[in-house]
């Protein structure tokens, strides 16, 4: 009988933490999509907002200054402005990859906190426990027997 249901505790475990593996995931993708739908609407702002002095409006840089810059510069952007908003722009691009590390690292002390920790200390609840049963399980050793 004991043979049977032997490591039937770790079986268990097993189903616990792949059965909480799924809702942890399903928080995971929903975090990343909804932190980077904000993330790429930013960086996208940040693209296509230009910043204009008062001759380069009445220049009519406005309306050839519009989309991203690759775009504006096909547009025929005057490459005064280009380079008086490349330094902005730039600084977009590398918050958006800052934003995208933070969120990676953020994803993985969740991962830690919320499936590996329960899981290890469930591993170790279990663990003890089936140490003590099995030590419950022995009989006493007969000290009397043995000096004979």
């Amino acid at each position: 009988m004991v043979g049977r249901h032997k490591n039937r505790w770790l079986r268990r475990w097993l189903v616990v933490i792949v059965f909480w593996a799924v809702p942890v995931a399903i928080v995971a993708v929903r975090e990343i999509q909804e932190e980077m739908a904000y993330n790429r609407v930013d960086l996208n702002n940040a693209l296509t907002t230009w910043q204009l002095t008062d001759a380069q409006r009445a220049a009519g840089a406005a309306a050839r200054c519009r989309g991203k810059p690759d775009d504006a510069r096909a547009a025929g952007c005057p490459a005064d402005v280009l380079a008086a908003n490349a330094p902005r722009q730039q600084d977009a691009l590398n918050e958006y990859e800052v934003r995208k590390s933070t969120l990676a690292s953020y994803l993985w002390h969740a991962f830690v906190g919320y499936w590996v920790v329960p899981a290890a200390t469930i591993f170790a609840i279990g663990f003890v426990i089936g140490i003590v049963r099995r030590a419950l399980r022995r009989p006493p050793v007969n000290n009397s027997t043995a000096n004979h």
